[in-house]
């Protein structure tokens, strides 16, 4: 059977048909730029009116509200970091009265406070929009069922993506994270043509249909919206050929909104485009803090344009991209696809390494499955990494040996440091339910 992704015509891989698009994707580049000013000076406002942190803040920066006459004015305003959530916690960034916040959702904590968001009945509906306009933009019709695997709780993915895809008029399917044997059974049974989950988990998804005799190319499987970590375009390609799917990025963080900040469009797949009347995109040079002029990289920042309970000013995400102009909307610019994140980096012998970078070489590797983590030790003075892989199930040992070398030669040659390679059984690594954690620092120890 072809793997190539189904699509029926004039639905999957073409143009939105106007009468699908909002009134937002309609306007011109001129328009949405004087919406966003008028919100811009509304959210200022309401941010130094309401909430502490950011009247001080403001003030020490000597910025007011009133300062803002265009939105090239933004850049004279303070960052909003994920410390400051922290160091308000738990409610101090909220700017409305706790009667007036509807839902709640935090981060996991691990390494610290969690950071907590908030949501007025106004923002739970706004959320649910910008999520639909993504599903839409992925492909997603009404009547569509949408398998959702993204964890439920806390975390922003599965709540969010099941109340856009509800206001996108399809069916939820809301099957959390974990068991994934069931959630296999799930996807033959119900026949869903939408799943939203993890890229990484996906993978997991596809060797469970392959373990249980099933072809995954034959499954209902249309769309892939794939999120909450980096990945890069050999994972879209294993994706896309192993699931017989269309694979697009969906982007977002909780304290921006969760979920639907961004959606790269199905017939151009070309990164997400941010939706622009709701989050304001800035990308800034991570050491100087300098706004960057649109297709050099840096750090996407997100100021909220119509957010009452969390109103973020210029807040650093950490994720580098660019920003690039629109084409299937194009009133909104795109960030190109995440290639990773600032804190994600890992300073080795002198050398930035980004996970996704290894991701590159381990995907291009004959007889290595798409399932890795880099090992960081240290010999004497010097730090070194071993890229543990996993084999594919027919891999013999000679192709192991073999793979391992093709590894240490392809990161030699394609990011400029040596470093170690095991090939490991498969299904030994940890896999990951939320958001995948490639790196395991044993230095301080």
């Amino acid at each position: 059977m072809s793997s190539a992704p189904r699509a029926e015509p004039g639905r999957l891989g073409e143009p939105l048909p106007p009468e699908l698009l909002d009134d937002a994707e309609r306007l011109t580049a001129e328009r949405l730029r004087g919406l966003q000013l008028d919100r811009l000076r509304a959210t200022l406002r309401h941010a130094y009116d309401h909430v502490e942190l950011y009247r001080k803040k403001f003030d020490a920066a000597g910025a007011t509200p009133d300062d803002c006459r265009t939105l090239e004015d933004l850049s004279r305003f303070p960052f909003t970091t994920k410390a400051d959530l922290r160091d308000t916690y738990p409610f101090g960034m909220f700017a409305v009265p706790m009667a007036d916040v509807r839902r709640v959702h935090a981060s996991s904590g691990t390494t610290g406070r969690p950071t907590v968001v908030g949501y007025t009945e106004n923002d739970l509906s706004m959320w649910a929009d910008v999520t639909a306009r993504s599903i839409r933009a992925a492909g997603g019709r009404p009547g569509h069922k949408v398998h959702i695997g993204y964890g439920y709780g806390l975390f922003t993915g599965g709540l969010g993506a099941h109340y856009g895809a509800e206001r996108a008029g399809c069916t939820v399917i809301p099957a959390s994270g974990g068991m994934t044997a069931r959630q296999v059974r799930l996807i033959q049974d119900f026949q869903p043509e939408i799943i939203m989950v993890t890229p990484s988990y996906m993978l997991a998804l596809l060797d469970e249909f392959e373990k249980q005799g099933i072809d995954p190319r034959t499954s209902s499987l249309e769309v892939g919206i794939f999120g909450a970590e980096p990945w890069t375009e050999e994972m879209r390609r294993e994706i896309e050929e192993r699931a017989g799917l269309h694979a697009v990025d969906i982007y977002g963080l909780s304290e921006v909104i969760g979920p639907g900040v961004a959606q790269e469009c199905v017939e151009t797949k070309d990164g997400p485009h941010v939706w622009e009347d709701h989050f304001y995109p800035e990308v800034v040079d991570p050491h100087t803090d300098e706004v960057l002029a649109g297709g050099e990289e840096g750090e996407v920042v997100f100021t909220s344009l119509t957010k009452e309970a969390l109103p973020v000013i210029r807040y650093r995400t950490r994720d580098l991209t660019r920003l690039l102009p629109g084409t299937a909307r194009p009133a909104f610019r795109r960030i190109q696809k995440i290639t990773g994140r600032c804190d994600d980096m890992i300073i080795l012998r002198g050398v930035n390494v980004f996970p996704t970078q290894i991701e590159e070489v381990v995907l291009r590797v004959p007889g290595v499955a798409p399932h890795f983590q880099l090992l960081l030790t240290r010999r004497g003075r010097m730090d070194h990494m071993t890229v543990r892989a996993e084999a594919r199930p027919d891999a013999g040992p000679e192709r192991r040996r073999a793979a391992a070398g093709e590894i240490v030669q392809g990161v030699k040659d394609g990011v400029g440091v040596t470093v170690d390679a095991e090939i490991v059984d498969p299904d030994t690594l940890e896999r990951s339910l939320g958001k995948l954690r490639r790196v395991k620092d044993l230095r301080a120890r």
